[in-house]
């Protein structure tokens, strides 16, 4: 793997920094022939409350990415609802904006729960 890194890069998540490399990066763009669009796959667990970023799949269009992304990531039945994206519809923040990007919500600590108190009875907490 070479040392360096990849200037251009899409979403900051769960697995780092994914480069763009061989990737259409602007919407509406084509792939280059022969190639399929990728999207990224969410998936909502039956006992979850949100979508989680499981993977990514290319895909002729989006009803085939939905298709793919039910065969690929919920062969178990584990899944109730899945979202596909096109990665190229995504814009995200970049790591080297962390600080700038996320500084002026830490001098609110009041926006953080840890000043009330939640009754037990509320669910979902």
């Amino acid at each position: 793997m070479p040392d360096s890194q990849p200037e251009d890069f899409a979403a900051d998540g769960g697995h780092g920094a994914v480069p763009l490399d061989g990737v259409p990066t602007a919407l509406g763009e084509q792939p280059p022939s022969g190639e399929w669009p990728l999207y990224e796959v969410f998936v909502r667990g039956k006992r979850g409350l949100n979508h989680v970023h499981v993977g990514s799949l290319h895909a002729a269009d989006d009803t085939m990415a939905v298709h793919h992304a039910r065969d690929v990531y919920t062969r178990r039945n584990e899944g109730v609802s899945i979202w596909v994206v096109r990665a190229d519809a995504i814009t995200a923040s970049s790591p080297d904006e962390k600080d700038p990007m996320f500084a002026p919500a830490g001098d609110k600590v009041y926006r953080h729960p840890t000043f009330y108190d939640i009754p037990d009875d509320v669910p979902h907490m």
